[in-house]
């Protein structure tokens, strides 16, 4: 359980900062289309898990399903690469931003397609991380580190026939995802922050460090505003965020 092994290292406050963006839930939402019943893979603290439908929840982390609500969906610890579940138990498959920590996303898609009709993939594209303003300044470190995760283009691939809508980040985005401080520099410095952002969690503490010294001195220079001022007056941004649909 790879994927296991990552959270309960560093998803211990994940459910304090990754809470579901309602602009993001309502296209997800829609994406979902008429299905009453909904496996949500990877389900982590239990975001954008629809409450008007049977949810099923499948995490491996136990740290992570420790932070689940209450309230939230009955959760089974399984992996996505093996789910116990029958042939199209399930109206719909989800999984949210999740897929490039599987440890075999060939299998883990295979698997929504086999247990769903519809699979709703909310992911993004890592060609887009290398002129965000974080990454291309201060911290290249995480291009190389999306390098090694399933492309969109290969998640596509692997569903076949495919819708991918483009979700741009609003500049207040409640889910705080790699991306979703694009209009608000300062909160990369902190540690809260960082700790619901698994990136954060997995580069090399110094690389981290240096990177978040020198976003520091260009926010007190005024650096920062400076060389991003065309950013300040927009509401939302397209960052790679992309929302998959497919229906086998």
């Amino acid at each position: 359980m790879a994927k296991a092994t990552i959270y309960d290292r560093i998803g211990r406050r994940y459910a304090q900062r990754r809470r579901p963006d309602p602009r993001i839930a309502a296209r997800i939402a829609r994406a979902l289309g008429d299905a009453r019943t909904v496996v949500n893979v990877g389900a982590g603290a239990g975001s954008y898990e629809p409450e008007d439908r049977h949810v099923v929840a499948v995490e491996p982390s136990e740290v992570m399903i420790a932070q689940r609500p209450r309230e939230a969906a009955p959760v089974v610890r399984a992996v996505a690469e093996a789910l116990p579940f029958s042939n199209n138990q399930f109206d719909a498959a989800l999984a949210v931003l999740t897929v490039h920590h599987w440890t075999d996303p060939k299998r883990g898609v295979a698997e929504l397609r086999r247990v769903a009709r519809r699979q709703v993939i909310f992911t993004w594209d890592p060609a887009h991380l290398a002129p965000f303003w974080f990454t291309r300044d201060y911290l290249p470190d995480a291009v190389a580190l999306d390098a090694g995760f399933t492309t969109l283009r290969a998640t596509v691939a692997l569903l076949g026939a495919a819708t991918v809508e483009p979700i741009p980040v609003p500049h207040d985005c409640h889910d705080g995802f790699f991306a979703a401080y694009w209009r608000r520099p300062e909160a990369y410095l902190d540690p809260d922050v960082r700790a619901g952002i698994s990136g954060f969690g997995i580069l090399d503490e110094n690389v981290v460090e240096h990177a978040l010294k020198l976003l520091a001195d260009d926010l007190e220079s005024g650096e920062w505003y400076r060389r991003n001022d065309h950013l300040l007056g927009l509401d939302e941004l397209d960052l790679g965020y992309r929302l998959v649909v497919a229906q086998s």
